[in-house]
């Protein structure tokens, strides 16, 4: 640096110095009054909100078990794991109190009412590395019993027909398909 660069260095040095050595105070005490005017602005709301009148405050709980469409408001289901990118399990109750056998699986979420009960998908596992292992079950309610079908190893099944004494299930899994049919 020659001679004038380090003069006006140290010039604008000393104005900068002497601008926040100056401004610093000013500063600091906007800084403290804005904050004792929202202080003294805090304390008396609360004082003329303890003055008003007393009003209950009531909270709602929503349940996280909800119940089943087309159950006759007799099944209720609550989530249980979501598969990342896959299909939900959910735990299955009677929404009356009956202890039921229900309570001892886990079940995905498709659901076929048919007139001898409720068709439901039982996962053999919860582990989403053991997935996909399903029993496509028979649930009466009125004796409360579940009928393991057959089983199915893919997400992607469907009833394709119902007959008076058999029921037909058609799979796949991405690569081949498949059909069960099934003696009821």
């Amino acid at each position: 640096m020659n001679k004038i660069q380090i003069i006006l260095h140290h010039a604008f040095r000393y104005v900068w110095n002497a601008l926040f050595v100056i401004s610093y105070p000013i500063l600091a005490t906007f800084g403290l009054l804005f904050i004792g005017v929202t202080y003294t602005f805090s304390a008396l709301s609360r004082l003329l909100a303890s003055l008003g009148p007393k009003q209950e405050t009531k909270t709602f709980h929503k349940s996280d078990w909800e119940v089943l469409p087309n159950s006759n408001e007799l099944i209720e289901a609550k989530l249980h794991k979501q598969i990342m990118f896959g299909p939900s399990c959910y735990q299955l109750r009677r929404k009356d109190g009956v202890p039921s056998i229900l309570q001892d699986h886990y079940f995905g979420g498709k659901v076929r009412f048919l007139d001898e009960g409720i068709l439901l998908e039982k996962w053999n596992a919860t582990d989403s590395k053991l997935l996909p292992d399903f029993d496509i079950c028979l649930y009466d309610p009125d004796e409360d019993s579940l009928t393991s079908l057959t089983n199915i190893k893919c997400y992607d099944w469907h009833i394709s027909e119902i007959e008076e004494k058999s029921l037909s299930f058609k799979w796949f899994d991405g690569t081949q398909g498949g059909e069960v049919t099934i003696a009821r």
